[in-house]
């Protein structure tokens, strides 16, 4: 290999196996909103969650590149490398073993609802889109239960999944939607790939790709088309004290709660709607409803099961390597229009990418068509 190669090749591993960002599912205004609350037994599990979080997220930004791990010795198995721990209500990570890969059902239904999650969302990227675990190299997957006491949120931490039981009041446990975990899986996939920088529009595109293939899983695994899927995400989540259906909803942005305790869903479904703002690193959660309700448009009007045509081309765009780590709403429409044209042609794929954009207000596109 020349000098070139080699320089590239080094480039590429270090950019691979750059760690991600602390990313939770549920938004930090979503708990700050929570933990103003009257009723002690809403606010206290709420300001606990947030302390952790934030301390999670300087102690993220502070910690240094680790090294490249040791190359695998065989090619990447079709089977998924699962390990789930039982955090036992600590916050010393992983926990202790309780079942690996193969391994008999546990008697804890989180355990085995963690263990099917992470199958599930590898199935997915594997059957639909050839993409071996989370670094397409058989990454192993590993995931904690039981995080913390009382902890309202679920993460990926750069290595791992980690699942809090939820404070029962408001929230349930985060094993139960099988979209949280693959939304916080995917996030492990875009830190292997385009990187995207976690604040403003990359950000939110962080937080819509996580999304997006979140309700792809679920999709998958109900066997549900673009018409029967119901896209919320989160949905089980909440308790039936809250009047709400799920965290967010990619068919009607801004309308997955509306409570006296949560407030009321934050997420724009348009341009016209963008919110500015310097909290929660520029409003990814929030802005993230934008995106998500383009991939909702162009699925639904493509039809048929999301996973393959709509899902194929954000795929495409997520792992081309055109997507720039600070890529902004308009950048992705205009790699999404081009994957459709590359991989489908002038086609209905195409139109359909085209004016599921410009429904959410970006528009202008055609002329980037081929520009990869």
């Amino acid at each position: 290999m020349d000098a070139n190669a080699n320089a590239s090749a080094a480039s590429a591993q270090a950019r691979t196996h750059r760690r991600g960002t602390f990313c939770t599912i549920v938004p930090p205004h979503v708990l700050d909103k929570l933990s103003h609350a009257e009723d002690p037994s809403l606010a206290t599990p709420a300001r606990r969650t947030l302390e952790h979080d934030a301390l999670q997220r300087t102690r993220r930004r502070i910690t240094t590149v680790r090294g490249v791990p040791a190359a695998r010795a065989a090619a990447p198995s079709d089977k998924p490398e699962r390990t789930i721990y039982d955090a036992e209500r600590k916050t010393s990570l992983p926990g202790k073993k309780v079942r690996g890969e193969g391994g008999q059902a546990s008697g804890d239904d989180s355990v085995n609802r963690a263990y099917d999650g992470l199958g599930a969302t590898f199935e997915l990227f594997l059957k639909a889109y050839g993409r071996r675990s989370i670094d397409d190299s058989g990454l192993p997957l590993n995931a904690s239960v039981h995080y913390s006491e009382d902890y309202n949120n679920a993460f990926w931490d750069g290595e791992q999944m980690v699942f809090g039981d939820g404070d029962g009041e408001v929230f349930l446990d985060f094993t139960i939607p099988v979209d949280v975990m693959a939304h916080e899986l995917t996030h492990g996939v875009t830190q292997y790939t385009a990187n995207l920088e976690y604040f403003g529009q990359s950000g939110a595109l962080n937080e819509s790709l996580s999304d997006v293939f979140g309700s792809l899983v679920k999709q998958h695994v109900l066997g549900h088309t673009t018409e029967q899927a119901d896209w919320l995400i989160g949905a089980g989540l909440l308790t039936d004290r809250v009047t709400g259906v799920a965290l967010r909803s990619m068919k009607a942005p801004g309308t997955a709660y509306d409570d006296d305790v949560l407030g009321k869903d934050p997420q724009p479904g348009t341009m016209d709607d963008y919110v500015r703002t310097s909290r929660d690193n520029g409003g990814v959660h929030i802005n993230s409803g934008i995106p998500n309700h383009a991939f909702y448009l162009a699925a639904t009007a493509l039809g048929g099961n999301a996973w393959e045509r709509a899902g194929q081309i954000w795929f495409d765009v997520l792992t081309g390597g055109d997507l720039a780590s600070d890529a902004e709403f308009a950048d992705f429409a205009h790699l999404t229009v081009a994957a459709a044209h590359a991989r489908y042609g002038e086609g209905e794929e195409q139109t359909a990418v085209q004016e599921a954009w410009a429904g959410v207000g970006i528009t202008d596109l055609r002329a980037r068509v081929g520009a990869r």
